[in-house]
């Protein structure tokens, strides 16, 4: 498999790392959209959010994420993202979530 993400995980190809446990791992994004721009994936392969049908796993991608963001100092608020497929906005084809704050962020959706 020829995956991005999958040889991050595997420490083939370099990443900055700030937290990591059995299931997931949080690193930098190399082409941040915000002051903190992360990005939390799971280990295990899954293309998207289409694929995750494991509770015990969303919740430790979550539950990752939330720590990852107050270890980062996210004190004021931060936003957390999953696009989904092609038309969701995907680039690679594995399940991940972006952590953004450090600033204002403009809203996304009414309310």
């Amino acid at each position: 498999m020829d995956c991005l993400f999958c040889s991050i995980v595997a420490g083939d190809l370099p990443s900055e790392r700030v937290l990591e446990d059995d299931h997931v791992i949080v690193f930098r994004d190399i082409q941040p959209q915000a002051p903190t721009h992360l990005l939390v994936v799971p280990r295990r392969h899954l293309a998207s959010m289409d694929e995750l049908d494991d509770p015990a796993l969303g919740g430790a991608i979550l539950a990752a994420a939330r720590r990852a963001a107050r270890d980062a100092g996210l004190t004021d608020g931060w936003r957390l993202i999953a696009n989904t497929g092609t038309d969701g906005g995907q680039e690679v084809p594995h399940l991940h979530f972006h952590v953004l704050g450090g600033r204002r962020l403009g809203r996304m959706l009414p309310g």
